[in-house]
């Protein structure tokens, strides 16, 4: 077995070996040395935001004529392969690292100016044309890139991926609550019976927990469209040029078509992470409706024979290894695990945002790797849901009018007639 090639790097605290293809240097790879701990990654959502915020500060800087056209030109082209994925096997650091991320965005610096190094025809590690530190972290600190790259990544997923999955899913429901509209069935409160209602009520019901769950995914972008950067290392601004945020929030508008702006107050966006707490604490109230709508979905069709049985799910797959024609409600099971993950995933996100100490928060990583988490796996499940449940639901008309004829809370009607006492004797 052939040994890998491997060169020579320098930063701050000495020499590094580092694999001579790696596009990172000294500080990236005593981070991979450091953090051999679950194997987790930053998503590619967060990297491309990385990316981003790398592209917008070499054209922000450059606008300021803090960074002349010739390396500006080889900064935004290697941040643009950055955001577009070229280069996510250069970013091989675990989520359980520093706490601020600053592994993380010297990984993003080392790995730009290293390709602007190649781009411009000049040895890897040379630092020429582009250093990391001077040209790719202009006016920039881990303290405030990693918070923004937080809220850019969840903020773009938000309005790509969960505002439209929540929007179909609310659709598909609302279609089969008119569809449903003059079924009539037995209600249940208290899982016992109770007054008849039309089987397009309660999916109109359902309806509109998810669109109340959109509104709510929409509550949480708005939430992260403030940005720490600008703040540098303790929120004082320190070696950035004055109007360095406004130049980053505009180049990051041109291309995100998000309107992010400056944090108002940067001791509150370092010190603290009370908007990704926020917009976590949607994600568990819309993960909380869902989780009530796949159950209700999965016991209305339960049996189908011996349970409730009044609608019929769609047959995506064999449910029993032993039992032969056992189809069971996979799509709800899986609906509700992701909810039960999106839950876990808010409490270690509220853990980690209590424990801001004074000017940084240091549980960053982990909780941009929860929120992310939360949103793709909501967006996910909301897409299948929607195509391989919700879409195929059959009432099943005959057994809801069984169950109503069965029921003794018919009687209710007739107490405004003869009374509560008299109804209650007849049920």
């Amino acid at each position: 077995m052939t040994a890998e090639r491997t060169r020579l790097e320098k930063d701050s605290m000495g020499e590094m070996v580092v694999p001579e293809s790696a596009l990172y240097g000294a500080s990236t790879q005593r981070a991979v040395l450091n953090f051999p701990i679950s194997g987790y990654r930053f998503p590619r959502p967060f990297i491309r935001a990385l990316g981003l915020i790398k592209w917008a500060a070499a054209q922000a800087n450059h606008d300021l004529g803090l960074l002349d056209a010739h390396r500006a030109a080889f900064v935004v082209q290697a941040a643009e392969e950055v955001v577009e994925g070229k280069l996510d096997s250069q970013f091989p650091l675990d989520i359980f690292q520093t706490g601020s991320g600053t592994s993380t965005n010297t990984n993003a610096n080392e790995v730009i100016a290293n390709r602007a190094a190649q781009l411009a025809g000049k040895p890897i590690g040379s630092k020429d044309p582009v250093h990391p530190n001077d040209h790719v972290n202009i006016g920039q600190s881990s303290n405030d890139v990693i918070p923004s790259a937080i809220h850019v990544s969840a903020a773009e997923e938000l309005k790509n991926r969960l505002v439209p999955a929540l929007g179909q899913l609310a659709d598909a429901l609302q279609k089969k609550a008119t569809e449903f509209w003059d079924v009539i069935k037995i209600g249940r409160t208290h899982l016992m019976d109770a007054t008849p209602v039309r089987l397009g009520q309660e999916f109109s019901g359902y309806a509109q927990q998810v669109r109340y769950g959109r509104v709510r995914a929409e509550k949480a972008l708005e939430v992260l469209r403030e940005l720490a950067l600008g703040g540098t290392a303790v929120g004082t601004g320190l070696n950035r040029h004055i109007q360095f945020p406004a130049k980053v929030m505009h180049h990051l508008h041109q291309r995100t078509g998000i309107e992010f702006y400056e944090a108002k107050d940067h001791f509150e966006a370092q010190g603290g992470k009370d908007a990704v707490v926020q917009a976590s604490g949607e994600l568990k109230t819309i993960a909380t409706s869902l989780f009530k709508i796949a159950n209700d979905i999965r016991l209305l069709g339960s049996g189908p024979r011996c349970g409730i049985g009044e609608i019929q799910l769609p047959a995506t797959q064999p449910g029993s290894s032993i039992m032969p024609g056992k189809v069971n409600p996979v799509m709800c099971e899986s609906m509700m695990m992701v909810c039960a993950q999106v839950f876990g995933n808010d409490t270690c996100i509220t853990w980690a945002g209590a424990n801001g100490n004074f000017e940084l928060n240091v549980m960053m990583p982990v909780m941009a790797h929860a929120l992310l988490e939360s949103i793709r796996l909501l967006a996910n499940t909301g897409e299948a849901f929607t195509e391989k449940c919700v879409a195929g639901i059959v009432a099943n008309r005959e057994r809801c009018q069984e169950l109503v004829e069965l029921s003794m809370a018919m009687v209710t009607s007739l107490v405004p007639k003869i009374a509560y006492d008299r109804a209650a004797e007849i049920a």
